[in-house]
């Protein structure tokens, strides 16, 4: 799962947020093959989003069981 704008992580929903929270990998994951340069460029921006993303996530209450439930556990392209 590619990471998100921040003006995208600004206007979702909660399932958004919760699906984000649960699928996204950790910042500057897919950059681990990259030179140092831009791996770290790629960490801090990713870095800064998901910040956002868990405080949104937070903000909103999290998981309730059915959204949960609705999400699953299955990660999505």
């Amino acid at each position: 799962m590619k990471y998100p704008s921040m003006s995208s992580v600004e206007q979702a929903d909660r399932e958004q947020i919760c699906r984000w929270h649960r699928f996204l990998s950790s910042p500057g994951w897919d950059a681990l093959n990259k030179i140092m340069e831009d791996f770290q460029k790629q960490m801090d921006a990713e870095a800064k989003i998901m910040d956002r993303i868990e405080e949104r996530f937070k903000e909103m209450g999290g998981f309730t069981p059915e959204l949960s439930k609705k999400i699953g556990w299955d990660k999505e392209g």
